[in-house]
């Protein structure tokens, strides 16, 4: 156990933060199974619609530092290519 106030201040703030993250993490999720239920649907407008939702969400994630860049823009490309190969 921590002994000084700046390590306890520090297991404090890791605390918020990991709640702070979880939360962001499974609202990306969330939005993730609502695209993967659309393209399973087979509307295309409504896939794209979802996509845009998708990605919005994991640049917020970005944003926020719950994702790293790279991790993002894979899974964006991922869901883009899932996104035409519907369209055909």
């Amino acid at each position: 156990m921590a002994n000084h106030q700046s390590a306890l201040k520090r297991i404090r703030q890791n605390a918020k933060n990991a709640a702070r993250n979880k939360g962001n993490l499974s609202r990306i999720r969330t939005f993730l199974r609502k695209f993967e239920e659309t393209l399973a649907s087979g509307k295309r407008e409504a896939a794209i619609e979802a996509f845009r939702q998708v990605q919005s969400e994991i640049q917020r994630g970005v944003r926020k530092g719950v994702l790293h860049t790279n991790t993002a823009r894979r899974k964006v490309a991922r869901l883009h290519t899932c996104v035409k190969a519907l369209g055909t």
